[in-house]
């Protein structure tokens, strides 16, 4: 019985130029394609850019009587001077931003948080923004301090994850540098939620992602763990205000200061605000807390935001109401970053 056509030729000896012929092909095809991608990625522009470019310098400048100062874009008084970019005029598509809150004494903290949830290194920062859609920066003003601002300047330079603001980094202008942060914020980054959060809370990025992702009914929110506080501190009470307020009656309902998040509408409001038409009080998140009033927006009340200790849906660890934030936060970060409940236990998503 003859042998198959089909068995004959498959086991005939192959060309010597087929192999030559098939690299040529594949150079070809590979070539081709490389070009064509180039060409696509040239004419449309994916929306996502890479988050962690260069550090960027938002300048802020507060309306006086007669106006905003001048700048390359002036809105109600923020001047967008981005530095160290080439995109100064587009704005980072994230789920949320979250900005640290830090300071010039805060160099242990920040050095904690970044062998914590916070990665030191470029790679391992967009890692973290890319698996949750968020995107993570300190937050810090200036000084007129000079070595202070160099020691800064290093830092910068080595860790690249830093949002600066062109405005005095001192306790007493906590409420305007908020306000600072959120119109920078908002400049940079077109994102769902905007997040305040202090540098000395251990957070879970990824619950925070799964809880910044929930549909929501109203699109101004305003979220956070919420509380009511004494006013009697407050030094903005004047002599004919009730009473009953200089005898120790209590705030209106607002999120504690170590984290609490903006819906991207609200901040919108923020921005198109002029500065002087703000009440700012002695705190910092009474202040929000007023303005949120103000503009009559939903508050959500999350109590995973201001958990005492790490459990399967906490989000954000401190030792409330001991501190406001971790007492001794570069030691305890470190520690808690050691236990299985903090660190690795599975995302739960909370039923606050």
């Amino acid at each position: 019985m003859p042998s198959s056509p089909k068995f004959f030729h498959a086991r005939q000896p192959p060309s010597t130029l087929r192999p030559t012929v098939l690299i040529v092909a594949f150079s070809l095809v590979f070539g081709l394609s490389g070009f064509i991608f180039g060409i696509v990625s040239v004419l449309h522009p994916s929306q996502y850019r890479c988050l962690t470019g260069n550090a960027r310098s938002v300048k802020v400048v507060w309306e006086k009587s007669g106006g905003g100062g001048g700048g390359s874009s002036t809105q109600n008084g923020l001047v967008s001077g981005v530095g160290d970019g080439n995109d100064e005029n587009k704005r980072h598509k994230v789920m949320g931003f979250v900005g640290i809150q830090t300071g010039f004494r805060s160099t242990g903290r920040r050095q904690s948080l970044r062998k914590t949830w916070m990665p030191s290194n470029t790679q391992g920062l967009q890692r973290l923004e890319e698996a949750t859609g968020l995107a993570f920066r300190f937050v810090i003003g200036k000084t007129k301090d000079k070595a202070k601002m160099a020691e800064l300047s290093k830092e910068v330079a080595k860790y690249d994850d830093f949002v600066l603001l062109d405005i005095e980094e001192e306790y007493s202008k906590l409420p305007y540098k908020t306000l600072a942060f959120f119109k920078a914020a908002y400049a940079l980054y077109d994102a769902d939620f905007y997040v305040k959060a202090d540098d000395d809370i251990y957070l879970r990025p990824d619950r925070l992602s799964l809880l910044l992702a929930k549909e929501r009914s109203h699109s101004q929110t305003y979220l956070g763990c919420m509380k009511k506080g004494p006013v009697f501190t407050d030094p903005n009470l004047k002599w004919y205000e009730p009473l009953s307020y200089l005898l120790g009656s209590e705030y209106f309902l607002h999120a504690y200061g170590p984290i609490y998040a903006l819906s991207a509408d609200v901040v919108a409001s923020l921005v198109a605000l002029r500065n002087n038409s703000f009440r700012m009080f002695s705190n910092e998140d009474v202040t929000i807390g007023a303005w949120m009033l103000a503009m009559n927006v939903n508050q959500e009340n999350n109590k995973a935001l201001c958990s005492p200790r790490c459990t399967s849906s906490s989000i954000a660890v401190w030792d409330i109401p001991k501190c406001s934030g971790l007492c001794n936060p570069e030691t305890k970060l470190l520690e808690l970053h050691q236990q299985d409940s903090c660190s690795k236990t599975p995302t739960v998503e909370s039923d606050d």
